[in-house]
Formats: structure tokens, C-alpha cells, sequence
């Protein structure tokens, strides 16, 4: 006579819930959000659904915690790439050079899981993913505005929609080198809508005359 042995409802034991959203961010990554199921979702992860429910709470708040991660170490730096420092033009090149690469790093996980996302069929994960976008959208816009506000908008306008057609273009299997050349064509086209800068230099400091120079 067997005797069965009940399965519990809780997480199993070693359950790394780190772990568990960066396998589920390569899912997203790799077949968009509308292609995961949350039983795709719970084969991956090694649970059940009680299980996955009561860790995320919905495939929709996991995709939230996802998209945090992936601003923090997947999505195109903007915070290093935007430099006070350097010609507007160049950082905007810089920007949509990385993303090129980045879009096309992975072959099993093309694009940009945000601008993907924007696209999504369900309306919070959809509406979560915007947010990541308009944040982006605003940063570019407001660096642009720091030096050419009259310009801000159509460039910031123009970079974001540029970086989505990557992304998209991505998807559909361009190559890397397809890529580079769209995005350095674009940035060809900053540089001819932006005024010429001169590169950013110090403020001068006023020089200790020798003793030999002095008047008194």
C-alpha cells in the first residue's frame, strides 16, 4: 500500500525570489509580454500558481518588478550617456549608438523591454511600461533644454522615436550592423539640427603676476 504525499501550497524550499524575476525577465524579454503565460511563467520558475500568486501577486506586478530591474541594469544608461560636459549633438549619438547594441546584445532577447512593452495588450502592464518610457522621454528632453530649449521637443521627439524603430527593427531580426547604421545616420541628423557648440572649457582663473611684473 503507498501512502501519497501531499504537495504543499507555499513556495518550495530555496525559493530566491531575485532569481525567480531574472528568469522571468529573460521570458518577457525573449517572447513579449502577451506571448507569457502565467502557467510559461510557473513551469520556469519551478512553482505552482498558488504559489507564484502569492510571491507577485499577478503577472502584471511581476512585469512591474521586472521593468525595475531592467532600468537599474539593462536599459540604455542615460544617466552616463547625457553629460553636461560634452556637445549635445554627441550625447544624443552616444544614446542611440548604445542602443543599437544594446538591442541587438542578446539574439534571444532583441529590442527594448520598455518600448516593447508600451505595446502590450494588458492595460497595467502596458500602463507601467509607459511610465518607464516618459521618464526616459523626459530626461532626454530635459538635458536638450539645458542648452537649446527652443529645440528640446522635436530632438527629444526625434531621438525616442528613432530608439523605438530600433528597437522594433531589432525584433524583427535586423542585424547589428543595420542597426549602427541607422543610428549613426540618426545622429548625423542631431548634429545638423543642433547649432554648433564649442566644447565646454573651464572658467578662466586669474594669474599671480611674478614678482618681476609687478607695478609696485
Amino acid at each position: 500500500m503507498t501512502k501519497e504525499i501531499s504537495r504543499g501550497r507555499g513556495r518550495p524550499r530555496g525559493f530566491d525570489a531575485d532569481e525567480a524575476v531574472a528568469t522571468a525577465q529573460r521570458l518577457f524579454h525573449a517572447r513579449g509580454y502577451d506571448a507569457v503565460s502565467v502557467a510559461d511563467l510557473t513551469q520556469a520558475l519551478g512553482i505552482n500558481p498558488p504559489s507564484f500568486y502569492a510571491a507577485f501577486g499577478s503577472k502584471a506586478a511581476l512585469y512591474e518588478r521586472i521593468l525595475d530591474r531592467y532600468a537599474q541594469d539593462g536599459a540604455v544608461p542615460l544617466e552616463r550617456l547625457l553629460r553636461t560636459d560634452r556637445p549635445v549633438a554627441e550625447c544624443l549619438a552616444r544614446v542611440l549608438e548604445e542602443a543599437a547594441l544594446a538591442y541587438a546584445a542578446d539574439a534571444g532577447a532583441t529590442g527594448c523591454l520598455v518600448l516593447e512593452g508600451t505595446r502590450c495588450n494588458d492595460e497595467q502592464a502596458r500602463a507601467a511600461a509607459g511610465t518607464f518610457h516618459v521618464a526616459a522621454q523626459r530626461q532626454i528632453r530635459n538635458f536638450i533644454a539645458q542648452r537649446h530649449p527652443q529645440d528640446a521637443d522635436r530632438l527629444a521627439d526625434f531621438v525616442s522615436t528613432t530608439m523605438a524603430g530600433l528597437s522594433a527593427s531589432a525584433r524583427h531580426g535586423q542585424s547589428l550592423d543595420r542597426l549602427l547604421a541607422t543610428a549613426r545616420l540618426a545622429g548625423l541628423a542631431c548634429a545638423q539640427a543642433i547649432p554648433a557648440e564649442k566644447p565646454r572649457s573651464r572658467p578662466a582663473t586669474s594669474r599671480i603676476k611674478p614678482r618681476s611684473e609687478r607695478s609696485d
